[in-house]
């Protein structure tokens, strides 16, 4: 696994890197494979059938595995040529909804050197639902060195120990929403980020706490259009 000078004071800021590129030797066939996190339970990673223009890092919501993260995305995955990277975070959600920063910060670096080290690709993006979209403003805010753009489903709230660059950011959220509600959550939430200087697109739809496919389309066109 390469080294990408990551430590565990890194990983309490919340702060990732990017690793070097391979030469694409490494790259699996298409499909999806395992990947290893540096300790169990592992992430998994998808290969488009077409040439890759970005990888997408895609983040589960809370109790939810990295297949449920994977799904969010991969019907369009070969048609738009996306790499996907889903890691499962090492307990039931993520670190800094509980502990703070640490454990999956360093899962995702490992993940990311595995899948960026075999398949280069030009752009990388992060998004999630729910808790995972929470993690994924988190982490973008902090690492918009990495990423270049946020997808966030349904968040309730972003928590960045730091900002580093400007990261695009798509955030959906749906009126009829019970479990995070869209009035205490994305209402409040995107207001403060454009305040702060983001460029933030806001889809609010009719629907409940959910992705809906024509949702995840419009992330999608809004994301090759950038």
């Amino acid at each position: 696994m390469r080294d990408t000078g990551t430590t565990a004071a890194d990983a309490r800021r919340g702060r990732l890197r990017r690793p070097p590129a391979g030469d694409g030797t490494a790259t699996p066939p298409p499909g999806r494979s395992t990947v290893d996190l540096g300790g169990a339970p592992h992430g998994l990673w998808y290969v488009p059938r077409t040439p890759a223009r970005r990888l997408v890092v895609l983040l589960h919501g809370a109790g939810g595995t990295a297949a449920d993260a994977l799904r969010l995305l991969l019907p369009y995955a070969d048609e738009r040529g996306l790499t996907l990277f889903a890691p499962q975070s090492a307990e039931v959600t993520w670190d800094v909804i509980g502990a703070g920063y640490g454990p999956d910060v360093t899962r995702v670096q490992h993940g990311l050197d595995r899948v960026l080290g075999a398949c280069p690709v030009p752009a990388v993006a992060i998004g999630g639902f729910s808790d995972g979209a929470s993690y994924a403003l988190s982490l973008g805010l902090a690492n918009g060195d990495v990423f270049d753009a946020v997808l966030a489903f349904s968040p309730g709230f972003a928590a960045p120990a730091g900002r580093a660059g400007a990261p695009a950011l798509y955030v959906s959220h749906g009126r009829a929403d019970r479990v995070l509600p869209v009035d205490r959550c994305s209402r409040r939430l995107v207001p403060a980020l454009r305040d702060a200087g983001y460029r933030v697109a806001y889809d609010e739809f009719d629907g409940g706490h959910e992705v809906p496919a024509a949702v995840a389309g419009r992330a999608l066109d809004w994301l090759a259009a950038r």
